[in-house]
């Protein structure tokens, strides 16, 4: 699948966990999942995320570095100014990487950051493997090598180059952003690069840097990379309300939220976070009306966050579990889908199927041809469903592979 492919997905209230691409149906679930983004050249820190940063540096350059640094390469009045008065987070995210540290002297310890492809490493494995023992306390025998390939190492997207259109080049698809320390490996954050996004897909860190808010690190990251890339927006993958682990999600704004209604983005106010309170599934359009019109544009007032870090860094991801429930998607009630009425317009003859020997039309190789959609259980009934999902925009996009696996 094509990054562009899964970025349209994605805006419909698409994810994935490993291979497996999935859409929740907000409306009859008992822990609705809203699809959340973040605008990283809006972005605001707070105290607490700023002070993470500034003690993270402070203990990887070292006392001794800072003084004869600052003796060796002093800055201008106007630099040191500037400093004290502006956070501005993609320098200070990168000062301690030994790369972009000036010598002599050394500091205290040896940081970098990459990025990688997300192939299985044993190196990786291992830091998955503490990480969810320490951290999401499973069991050894429930952790393996092969879980870990199919959860954080298969992934359906393909890497490649995107120019945008700014005229910057950037890298697509699926990368594991290492991180190591004194050469260790001691975290990761899968990501998935997309035309206009940084999708955070999972972070795990080793043990040994939890007193460093590592979840809080790595997603301070991301909204760097995905301003300084060019990506622009940050996703944070779904947000439950109900689930404490999914809370230090809303501790960066300001922050959107997808309509799952009418695929809108609204400003996620601190109005609508307390209507989460009260609400099973919530109609943000009826809230959004409610609370005088908000809306996507810059002028709106975004919520404030209050400053202190919650002590949750770990970042989860989610399981797409099949439903057994084999009704047709049009009595479902899922916010989002097209009625059958719409789907009638939309040609679904055309839609390209690939054989062992090559391609056809779906048309031709089922011959439903003034067949009914409403026909439950038949080929063009299903067709129409899978279309309905991911949108008939999205109909080009689509080809029915039935080759032999």
């Amino acid at each position: 699948m094509s990054p562009a492919s899964y970025q349209t997905l994605v805006d419909r209230c698409w994810r994935r966990s490993g291979s497996l691409l999935y859409r929740p149906n907000q409306r009859d679930s008992c822990c609705p999942h809203y699809t959340l983004r973040l605008d990283s050249g809006r972005f605001r820190s707070t105290r607490d995320q700023r002070q993470a940063i500034n003690r993270f540096n402070k203990y990887i350059i070292g006392d001794a570095y800072a003084k004869e640094a600052a003796r060796l390469y002093p800055r201008s009045r106007e630099q040191a100014r500037k400093r004290d008065n502006e956070f501005d987070l993609v320098e200070r995210i990168h000062e301690s990487e030994s790369p972009l540290l000036k010598r002599p002297p050394e500091p205290s310890h040896i940081f970098t950051v990459t990025l990688e492809s997300d192939d299985f490493t044993e190196e990786k494995y291992l830091v998955f493997e503490n990480y969810q023992q320490v951290v999401h306390h499973e069991s050894p025998a429930d952790i393996s090598r092969d879980g870990f390939r199919r959860f954080l190492c298969n992934s359906p997207l393909r890497r490649g180059q995107y120019t945008g259109p700014d005229g910057r080049e950037r890298q697509l698809g699926s990368f594991h952003h290492c991180y190591r320390l004194d050469g260790k490996l001691v975290a990761i954050g899968v990501l998935d690069l997309l035309p206009d996004c940084v999708s955070a897909v999972y972070f795990l860190y080793h043990e040994s840097i939890h007193r460093f808010s590592p979840g809080k690190m790595g997603a301070l990251r991301e909204i760097a990379l995905a301003k300084e890339g060019g990506y622009r927006w940050w996703y944070p993958g779904f947000y439950i309300h109900t689930c404490p682990k999914m809370k230090y999600k809303i501790d960066f704004s300001p922050q959107q939220v997808l309509v799952p209604e009418t695929l809108e983005w609204i400003e996620l106010t601190q109005d609508i976070l307390k209507k989460f309170d009260g609400h099973g599934y919530l109609h943000l359009q009826d809230a959004e009306d409610s609370t005088n019109g908000v809306s996507s544009t810059e002028e709106n007032t975004p919520m404030q966050m209050m400053e202190e870090g919650n002590n949750n860094d770990e970042m989860i991801t989610e399981d797409g579990t099949e439903s057994d429930d084999e009704s047709s998607l049009f009595n479902s009630d899922m916010p989002g889908i097209p009625s059958i009425e719409e789907l009638y317009s939309v040609d679904l003859d055309h839609i390209a199927v690939r054989l062992n020997r090559g391609f056809c039309y779906a048309g031709d190789l089922f011959e439903w041809h003034g067949e009914s959609i409403e026909n439950e259980g038949s080929a063009k009934a299903l067709v129409a469903e899978l279309v309905a999902a991911v949108g008939p925009d999205f109909i080009n996009s689509i080809c029915l592979d039935f080759r032999r696996s």
